[in-house]
């Protein structure tokens, strides 16, 4: 049964509308594509063909020929584009040990390929005087230390770039936003961190006892692209766990010790505090 089939009419929010995403054979575009086709949209996943062809394939058999289409990297309609594929570099945290290949290349795919994935999807939606587009980022474009030098300056460089385009587009009613999510274990990821050790993922987390998955963002990138945000442009919306805005001193220790303070003595770090753990503010 096609995945389209789940929801009712009446529940397809994204009803006669064409979304395209870019690296839609599997990961974060994979669900989004799945997402998309389940609320009505019809799908055309773009990836690279020497690597993803038969995964993009599969994943438009699945979904069934009347909803999704997979090209290797020409569309008439367009309503919604999502601009996701990326790549990633070798780990070398010192910048001397970094060379200019690997930063090209990284930002020719991370960059570029968004600068010409939003440039071609605006020449179709532009006549329709309204639609979406969705510019896959990081938590690396907001906080230091997180990835490589290549990809944090790349992932920097999409959220300059999105918002300089939603103030371009937004005098033909057309939204362009920057989605950045945090860690996911995937096979690049798990391969590129190097998180898992003894079976298990180190990776912090400020939700406790929740782990973010690839359907978590698909469930963004859908809210980006439906009418729910027809008021939102230009931003960075992050999918983090607070991750990115959030003092982690406070999911170690500190966040207990400010509370039984507060309810021991009625006052801000009181006597009891922990006077160590102040440096963290």
């Amino acid at each position: 049964m096609a995945t389209r089939t789940l929801l009712s009419q009446a529940a397809r929010r994204l009803e006669g509308k064409v979304a395209m995403t870019t690296g839609g054979a599997g990961g974060i575009g994979e669900s989004t594509a799945r997402l998309f086709s389940k609320h009505g949209a019809k799908v055309i996943i773009a990836d690279r063909a020497d690597i993803h062809d038969d995964l993009g394939k599969s994943v438009c058999k699945d979904l069934g020929p009347e909803t999704a289409t997979f090209i290797n990297c020409d569309h008439g309609k367009l309503d919604i584009m999502v601009n996701n594929a990326a790549t990633v570099d070798p780990i070398k945290p010192n910048i001397l040990g970094n060379n200019k290949a690997d930063f090209e290349r990284v930002v020719s795919v991370n960059l570029t390929g968004v600068f010409l994935g939003t440039k071609h999807a605006a020449r179709p939606i532009i006549p329709s005087q309204r639609g979406s587009i969705i510019n896959v980022g990081s938590v690396s474009s907001s906080v230091g230390g997180v990835a490589t030098h290549a990809y944090t300056s790349s992932k920097h460089a999409v959220v300059g770039l999105s918002r300089n385009v939603a103030a371009e587009l937004g005098q033909y009613g057309i939204r362009v936003n920057c989605l950045s999510p945090y860690f996911i274990l995937l096979p690049l990821t798990k391969e590129f961190f190097n998180v898992v050790r003894n079976g298990e993922v180190g990776v912090y987390s400020n939700l406790d006892k929740v782990t973010l998955q690839k359907e978590d963002v698909a469930e963004a990138t859908f809210f980006l692209g439906s009418d729910g945000s027809k008021y939102i442009s230009g931003q960075n919306l992050a999918v983090d766990g607070g991750f990115t805005t959030i003092n982690p001193a406070f999911g170690s220790g500190m966040g207990k010790i400010l509370t039984r303070n507060w309810i021991q003595t009625g006052k801000f770090l009181a006597n009891g505090a922990n006077r160590s753990n102040r440096r963290v503010f």
